[in-house]
């Protein structure tokens, strides 16, 4: 009995989790071009300082302080800037992805090895088989909503697995799974309709009032909802008429796996519930950290606790050995260690400007840019240049810091709101992480689903395109009315 239980834990599967070499490769040669591209940066871009004072904790910058100081990074720091970056400002945050995403590889592969991913498919198929379109724009309203109320991004990173195994399952491909989960959440921290991390601490250092202003982000979110609920409705479609036109026809995707007809198993019914019920409390959890400003700085940590005891719990459930646990849960960390360096090299780019005393130039040259132009371009400008940033420096609340005290002196010579300029760092800030290679959370979710970075653009360039310019109409027009 023990013999065919184990392997029955062996097969059966989704295919867990794990860094395609395809996505890997060519994630790595981009990012290593990146970082050349940044160093050969250094020996043209002269070095300069804003003076910064400390507040709520981090660097803000005071306008009006730039001065030239000698810049330049040694070639020994630029080589170990993977490394060295854990230290810097901002390297604990890093860590504590890096953890977060094998405590992720290690807890999908046991529940794979145990058959209750595929069992939880099984399931969801059953139940929704007759109305998977309005399950697909329910699953899309979710994650836009854990995106825009409670600045969720990386914290949705668990749920990408099961929504591209979902999409498969349905008869759709990984892509679709991909638009369900981290392209919907990106769009919906973009909105930043209550987003603590963007909103929140822009608005607090432009002087206005917590979330104020939200009207215009509800219409952002309404129409970006609908954006992409039409784009993911008529993709599905046309693969599930005809599966030959997917950008991943023919080539093995995370959670390709047929499903047998459904049949109850009170083990794995017993584990599902556990692991959605301990899961649920953690996104309880983050949609409380969005009044509970406590919460914030621990809220990673918190949520890798209470997943990993969702998932040990699940698959203690479905009669697992400790044994097998501790080997697949080290098998599956294993497999995404590829990601790690992934990470680390997106983050030696920053450390290297900062290092080298050339961020600040950056920044200096580009704000007196946009401080001539008139007002409908300079609310552009400065969406596009917090974009720009953006691919150096993905996290929110450190781009806020750095870029907010610039940003509200412009606005207010150009003759625009601040609470336009908040918009336009929003935007800037977020609707670009699921585009540039630059960000962790992109790279992750890619290699989980087994899909590259130019099957991923090809794929999702018309959306993204669509969303530009439908933000973009919006901050300009909003400039005038």
């Amino acid at each position: 009995m023990e013999k065919k239980r184990n392997r029955q834990e062996d097969g059966g599967g989704v295919n867990g989790v794990s860094i395609s070499v395809q996505s890997f490769v060519t994630a790595l040669a981009m990012l290593f071009a990146l970082m050349v591209l940044t160093w050969a940066a250094t020996f043209f871009i002269p070095g300069g300082e804003f003076q910064r004072v400390e507040a709520d904790g981090q660097k803000q910058v005071l306008p009006g302080t730039y001065a030239p100081v000698e810049g330049g990074i040694p070639f020994w720091k630029w080589l170990l800037s993977p490394l060295l970056m854990l230290g810097a400002e901002g390297g604990g945050t890093v860590i504590a992805i890096l953890a977060f995403l094998l405590v992720v590889g290690g807890i999908f592969h046991c529940m794979d090895k145990s058959g209750l991913m595929y069992y939880m498919l099984q399931a969801i198929r059953h139940k929704y088989g007759n109305k998977k379109y309005r399950m697909l724009l329910a699953v899309v309203l979710f994650f836009m909503s854990m995106g825009s109320f409670v600045g969720s991004f990386e914290e949705c990173v668990p749920l990408v697995p099961i929504a591209v195994a979902l999409a498969v399952s349905m008869g759709w491909d990984a892509l679709t799974g991909l638009g369900m989960s981290i392209l919907a959440v990106g769009c919906g921290f973009s909105a930043g309709i209550c987003n603590p991390f963007t909103v929140g601490i822009a608005q607090q250092l432009a002087g206005l009032p917590m979330f104020s202003g939200a009207l215009l982000r509800i219409l952002t979110f309404v129409i970006i909802y609908i954006c992409l609920s039409v784009f993911l409705v008529r993709y599905a479609r046309k693969i599930e008429a005809h599966p030959e036109k997917s950008l991943l026809y023919g080539k093995k995707a995370g959670g390709q796996q047929g499903l047998s007809d459904f049949v109850p198993q009170p083990d794995k019914s017993r584990g599902l519930k556990r692991f959605i019920g301990i899961l649920g409390a953690g996104i309880l959890l983050i949609f409380a950290s969005g009044f509970l400003p406590v919460l914030q700085g621990v809220l990673m940590p918190m949520i890798a606790v209470l997943f990993l005891t969702a998932g040990l719990s699940a698959v203690r459930a479905c009669r697992m050995e400790w044994g097998q646990i501790g080997r697949y849960f080290k098998d599956g960390a294993v497999s995404l260690l590829p990601a790690v360096l992934l990470i680390l090299m997106a983050g030696s780019v920053r450390y290297t400007l900062t290092e080298a005393r050339i961020l600040d130039t950056i920044l200096y040259a580009v704000s007196s840019f946009i401080e001539r132009m008139p007002a409908g371009a300079a609310a552009l400008l400065l969406y596009a240049f917090v974009m720009i940033m953006n691919f150096f420096i993905s996290s929110g609340s450190a781009k806020a810091f750095l870029m907010m005290p610039l940003i509200c002196p412009v606005a207010d010579f150009c003759g625009i709101s601040r609470q336009l300029g908040v918009l336009a760092f929003a935007f800037g800030d977020g609707f670009s992480n699921v585009f540039f290679f630059t960000n962790p959370v992109l790279l992750i979710s890619l290699g989980l689903a087994g899909v590259g970075y130019g099957t991923w653009i090809r794929w999702s360039y018309k959306i993204q395109l669509v969303i530009l310019a439908a933000t973009g109409m919006i901050l300009f027009a909003a400039t005038y009315f």
